[in-house]
């Protein structure tokens, strides 16, 4: 099926997002596992196959439209050193994703390419999702402290 050129475009934007939250989310789980936050590792190493996976429907629909992905393509990692700076630039990498998925579901429905927006609406919604995740375990740091919350975390 000949898609959009546009709507390509856009979806390989969204896509390099992805697989650049893929990569910080990972490393960031990874770093709180070995530091011993076992319920930090295990939220985020899920936000890291969610991206995965939202990744793969990205692929999967620009192949259908006859475009190519481009997989070799990331965005600037965000990775912190301690526990609170980490989840401040997930939330960081978070917005970022957020505000090129409702970039790219304006350009779907400009071109009206309505099976487009409407996987890029789902994966939107997840991702909001996960930024108040985020944005609730930075509000708690500020209202509990830090040693607090990270006692809460082993």
């Amino acid at each position: 099926m000949r898609g959009n050129s546009t709507v390509i475009a856009a979806l390989n934007k969204v896509l390099t997002r992805k697989l650049t939250a893929i990569n910080q989310y990972f490393l960031h789980a990874r770093m709180f596992k070995n530091w011993g936050f076992a319920e930090l590792n295990d939220h985020i190493y899920k936000a890291s196959i969610k991206e995965m996976k939202h990744a793969d429907e990205v692929i999967e629909r620009i192949l259908l439209l006859d475009g190519l992905p481009n997989l070799q393509e990331l965005s600037k990692l965000y990775i912190g050193e301690e526990p609170h700076e980490m989840l401040k630039l997930d939330d960081k990498l978070q917005s970022e994703d957020i505000r090129y998925i409702r970039d790219a579901i304006s350009v779907c429905e400009a071109e009206k390419d309505f099976v487009s927006r409407q996987m890029l609406a789902d994966i939107l919604e997840q991702q909001e999702n996960h930024q108040d995740w985020l944005d609730t375990q930075c509000s708690l740091i500020d209202t509990i402290g830090i040693e607090n919350y990270l006692q809460r975390q082993l």
